[in-house]
């Protein structure tokens, strides 16, 4: 991270912005009346641990920021097998995007994996902002193409590295989803069996 990013990061928090504020302004600057508009089109969830925000066979037409908590994103097969698309944690963005997108019902599930504190915004009210805002636009092009991004890496990773490498690639990089959700879900996600996720922890 360069020292002008870090400076501005605690430049950010010193100001003691709304938490959405801070993450827009990683990628553009909105002046304070602007961000108030902004907010306006958002609405408060709140979510108990095993709650869904996203059920499987139904529509939605929300975008979930997440303010605290973790939430997996998955679904089940015939046989019952539970497959972990992603996790969202503090300041990630989750849904199924292609019912949110397509106004067509559900292919995936979303439940909380602890109680959860999120803001939303529907298909409509994001539409409008894109529209009217062209930095608003921009923000969520750049989010867009950097899920697009992560969703490719997490493929790859999957078709490429052998369990012991994406055991280690995911705590390198997300250390506290060790902390807060159970074995079970993290080798659901790492596509294993809980006996080889044990023995992954062991080494």
């Amino acid at each position: 991270m360069l020292t002008s990013d870090l400076t501005i990061q605690i430049d950010l928090k010193r100001a003691n912005l709304h938490p959405l504020q801070q993450h827009i302004h990683e990628i553009t600057t909105l002046s304070q009346d602007e961000f108030d508009y902004v907010l306006q089109h958002f609405e408060n969830m709140k979510r108990r641990k095993f709650q869904y925000i996203v059920q499987e066979g139904a529509s939605t037409n929300k975008e979930f920021w997440v303010v605290k908590g973790c939430l997996k994103s998955s679904f089940i097969d015939e046989s019952g097998k539970e497959y972990i698309l992603q996790f969202a944690m503090e300041n990630w963005w989750v849904t199924d995007y292609g019912a949110f997108e397509n106004r067509t019902v559900a292919k995936l599930s979303i439940d909380c994996l602890e109680d959860c504190d999120l803001l939303y915004i529907t298909y409509e009210n994001k539409e409008k902002l894109m529209a009217e805002m062209p930095k608003m636009q921009q923000f969520w092009a750049k989010k867009t193409k950097k899920g697009y991004i992560a969703l490719q890496e997490r493929i790859l990773n999957l078709l490429k590295s052998s369990a012991k490498e994406r055991y280690e690639l995911l705590f390198k990089q997300y250390p506290e989803l060790f902390q807060r959700i159970s074995k079970k879900t993290i080798a659901a996600y790492l596509g294993v069996s809980r006996e080889t996720l044990s023995r992954l922890y062991k080494e």
